[in-house]
């Protein structure tokens, strides 16, 4: 009887020492990915701290005798990190603002009605972002040079070097994206809702305001933090459609700390550093609602 009986004891301590070496594998290994891919951020800090002449004589993988922000300092200054913020700040903002607007608009419809263009719908606007935009930018950039703004919105009277025709293209390549995520998700709440909404008198304007937009803040909160970031950092549009350097966003000022026959890569890590602050504040602002909306646009549907 004691053998009968050790032996569901046994099967138990053994499948929970399995469990327990399962997950300090796991561990062992999230911990080796993480190191792995926060290693070109510590060095990138680690390479910001040091002076040029410290890296010039020693090389770049040694031990540094002086760590200091002077670069950080030096690098803000030369490259007129404020003004350039507030650029990148002008077309960023409303260009998220509106994506994520229009993209609502358009998910909601695709996904609360049915109609014979629903996924027809759909598949124009996600068609965009199947192909490279590198393949537009001869066409892209004389039809900017030939659309005519008003003279309040662009000084020359054109889309080109503006802040407005920036931030048009991004919206243009960003709906696509959005509107497919959002549909995806608003499929996930119950029609139910929405005909309770109907019998209570709402309109579509009032279903789309009042009931889908409040139910979609995980969504907008983790898409938001990816668009602030994929448009925050661009530079293809910057360098192409801006004629004016004091027009351009934060990565056109990281060019600034490049010079013709010299670079201080100290300098330049500093500066890289320095842009990606933003990024990192939104992400903080906005974490929670990020990974709620991944959790629960995994969990559903």
């Amino acid at each position: 009887m004691t053998a009968i009986a050790s032996t569901p004891l046994t099967i138990v301590r053994a499948g929970q020492r399995s469990k327990k070496i399962k997950r300090i594998v796991l561990y062992v290994f999230l911990t080796t990915v993480a190191l792995i891919w926060l290693f070109p951020v510590l060095y990138a800090i680690y390479t910001a701290l040091r002076p040029y002449d410290d890296t010039a004589k020693n090389g770049y993988v040694s031990v540094a005798h002086k760590l200091s922000f002077a670069n950080f300092t030096n690098a803000y200054k030369n490259a007129q990190f404020s003004k350039y913020y507030i650029n990148s700040f002008i077309i960023t903002i409303p260009a998220v603002i509106i994506t994520l607007f229009l993209s609502s608009m358009v998910a909601f419809v695709v996904s609360r009605f049915s109609f014979k263009l629903n996924i027809a719908l759909l598949m124009l606007f996600t068609a965009g972002n199947l192909l490279p935009p590198q393949i537009i930018l001869t066409p892209l950039y004389y039809i900017f040079l030939r659309l005519p703004l008003p003279t309040w919105i662009s000084e020359n009277g054109l889309f080109y070097d503006s802040h407005f025709g920036v931030i048009v293209i991004h919206v243009a390549f960003q709906i696509g994206f959005c509107t497919f995520v959002l549909s995806n998700y608003m499929k996930t709440i119950p029609k139910e809702l929405g005909e309770a909404a109907v019998v209570d008198g709402a309109g579509v304007w009032l279903q789309f305001r009042k009931l889908i937009l409040p139910l979609c803040r995980p969504a907008f909160g983790a898409l938001a933090t990816l668009e602030f970031t994929w448009i925050y950092n661009d530079f293809l549009w910057a360098l192409l459609l801006f004629k004016t350097g004091d027009k351009r966003p934060i990565t056109a000022a990281l060019n600034n700390l490049s010079g013709q026959f010299f670079t201080d890569t100290n300098l330049v890590a500093a500066g890289s550093l320095l842009a990606a602050i933003p990024t990192i504040i939104v992400f903080i602002l906005l974490q929670k609602q990020f990974v709620g909306g991944l959790t629960l646009g995994a969990s559903k549907g």
